[in-house]
């Protein structure tokens, strides 16, 4: 437990520092984002972002777990 703390700690302090570049790929407006606006405000669910992000965190994490 303490070493997938460790890693995920690590992992989180590197997206902040990298989070500029990160900014760049255009995560949040990916095809599939659902974003309705009205004149008196919006709403934003952006689930490309999410399956996207979770892909990629779970194949890290098989990664991690095959050591």
């Amino acid at each position: 437990m303490g070493r997938i703390l460790v890693i995920a700690g690590i992992i989180l302090v590197a997206a902040g520092l990298l989070w500029p570049y990160l900014a760049r790929l255009g995560l949040g407006r990916l095809p599939g984002d659902i974003a309705i606006r009205t004149e008196h405000g919006g709403f934003y669910f952006p689930i490309m972002t999410c399956i996207v992000i979770s892909v990629v965190l779970s194949a890290i994490f098989w990664l991690i777990g095959r050591l």
